[in-house]
């Protein structure tokens, strides 16, 4: 793995894989109304495939790492893909709410040891002055995924019907499979870790207070983020066409996110990026409640929203690499673990604020929530620092 050509491909196809990853994480939200009226269950109800996903994603994803730290790279990520594949089967096939919801566990499972896994790789094939780089591009495939695959899900699902995006999901993870296993080398060398550097990182309170930031952060997001697609089409009056622009408005939104985070965090380091990005979303997700407003207005609005939100990821895993040191793969899962919490918390309280209040108040809602989050971030980074950690 010495010759940049191999690294190259290496890093490409893990950002492939981890694309068909970000459309299986996140098409619900395009599937959302569709779902919801071909189960016969309410908005709040059908949120819930988000939720499971990402409880699962983050109970399993640290115990997978650990349990397989001991078996090849290739392998290990072979392996994932396909539990993948499987997950978004049963969802495609569900007949009712539980097996879709049990589909969505089993799904998470796989990405949850998948994408962790990768973020390693790519790490240790990186020069540490290029990680912010190489890390985001790794993750750039996740991103892609909001630009191509959440609006294809969402258009697919309104007009073919929402389990043919299932299907597109599994088609994709199998491809992914084929890539994996034909492109990434055997022997790549990596520090073999198990369940007691888990334990170890899990005790670490510093190292554990900088990976609950992902999930504070996230959570704000995906108040809002999560029911999107009702917010366009009851304050917008938006339809298929309509809502599936949007979302790729947003998943371009994301694209530059990630590659502006990358680039922030090796100029400005990670401490003034994450705050840049909590601030961000403190000013722009109140807006939100403002519609009605001007189509151009909107797209604006969820383009900038969108890139500030997906710019956080490079900085945050550069923080947890130099916490961690040879435990990072653990660190790396259990942070990915904490972005699915914090998609599951947000989109709880998020479903919580549209029973009872009403999609209005979902924007302002997700930016005191935002607020919360860059007083985590300031509290971290003090303690890490009267510690001598960061």
């Amino acid at each position: 793995m010495s010759a940049a050509m191999p690294q190259g491909g290496v890093i490409v196809t893990l950002s492939a894989s981890n694309f068909a990853i970000g459309m299986g994480a996140f098409v619900v939200i395009g599937l959302l109304d569709p779902m919801a009226a071909s189960l016969g269950i309410s908005r709040s109800a059908a949120g819930w495939a988000m939720t499971i996903y990402a409880l699962s994603y983050a109970i399993l994803s640290p115990m997978l790492v650990s349990l397989t730290g001991g078996f090849g790279r290739r392998r290990v990520l072979a392996a994932a893909m396909a539990l993948f594949a499987v997950g978004n089967t049963l969802c495609a096939l569900a007949p009712d709410t539980t097996t879709l919801l049990a589909g969505r566990a089993v799904a998470a499972a796989g990405a949850g040891l998948f994408t962790p896994v990768s973020a390693a790789v790519a790490a240790g094939l990186a020069p540490p002055e290029a990680r912010g780089k190489v890390l985001a591009s790794v993750i750039f495939g996740l991103s892609l995924a909001q630009v191509f695959g959440v609006p294809a899900g969402s258009w697919i699902a309104f007009t073919f019907g929402w389990r043919v995006a299932f299907w597109l999901v599994t088609a994709l993870a199998l491809v992914a499979i084929v890539l994996t296993w034909t492109r990434v080398p055997k022997g790549l060398s990596f520090a073999v870790v198990g369940l007691s550097q888990l334990r170890e990182v899990l005790s670490d309170g510093i190292a554990m207070a900088a990976t609950l930031f992902t999930a504070s952060f996230l959570a704000a997001i995906f108040i809002l983020y999560t029911y999107l697609g009702p917010v366009l089409s009851d304050q917008m009056g938006y339809g298929r066409d309509a809502i599936t622009l949007t979302l790729v408005i947003y998943g371009l939104g994301a694209v530059i996110g990630n590659v502006a985070g990358g680039w922030m965090a090796d100029r400005l380091g990670f401490m003034s990026t994450l705050a840049i990005l909590c601030i961000g979303q403190i000013v722009l997700m109140p807006l939100f409640a403002a519609f009605p407003l001007a189509d151009a207005v909107v797209l604006a609005l969820v383009f900038v929203w969108s890139a500030f939100g997906w710019s956080f990821m490079a900085a945050q895993q550069i923080r947890l690499l130099g916490l961690t040191g040879e435990k990072a793969s653990v660190a790396l899962a259990i942070n990915a673990a904490a972005i699915y919490v914090g998609n599951a918390l947000g989109a709880a309280f998020g479903g919580l604020v549209l029973e009872r209040a009403g999609l209005v108040w979902l924007g302002p809602a997700a930016g005191v929530a935002a607020l919360g989050a860059l007083v985590h971030l300031l509290w971290s980074h003090r303690a890490a620092r009267l510690r001598g950690r960061e």
